[in-house]
């Protein structure tokens, strides 16, 4: 007797569970899912920070961090390229902010390895713009190039 095949109607994905049951508990294992685009970014841009933190800790000091999806570019924006990151200084002694946008690094990068990669560079340059700081004291280890040149 043939073993039944599952089909795979209209190609809406596997039915039923992706694993089998635990032998002890009886329940179904629990698969590990991908984070998805902005989760894996989150994690770049976390890695990013924490590598410069150890690297050079001033770097930092007196500067806020964060993410957003696009650039808030003007009506009267006339550039062919996109912005990848901003660096606003604060002239009220407020805390600099640095903003990295998702979705532009995302569609310039090749693989996820590539966009861990260009989210540290981006984010190292614009520290450095703020800091004054060179970018080979901020990363002294530097980036590593990617063995597909992405």
């Amino acid at each position: 007797m043939p073993t039944p095949r599952r089909r795979d109607r209209h190609q809406r994905g596997l039915r039923g569970p992706m694993a089998l049951p635990n032998r002890w508990t009886g329940r179904p294992v629990r698969v590990p899912r991908r984070p998805d685009d902005r989760e894996f970014f989150a994690q770049a841009l976390a890695e990013a920070i924490a590598t410069i933190a150890k690297s050079c800790p001033r770097a930092l000091e007196g500067i806020s961090v964060s993410m957003a999806d696009v650039p808030d570019l003007p009506a009267a924006w006339r550039h062919h390229s996109v912005p990848l990151a901003a660096a606003v200084e604060s002239p009220d002694g407020r805390a600099a902010e640095v903003v990295v946008y998702r979705r532009p690094l995302q569609l310039r990068a090749a693989s996820r390895d590539g966009l861990r990669i260009l989210v540290r560079r981006t984010l190292v340059e614009q520290l450095s713009v703020v800091t004054g700081l060179p970018t080979e004291e901020i990363d002294p280890e530097g980036s590593p190039t990617p063995d597909d040149n992405d």
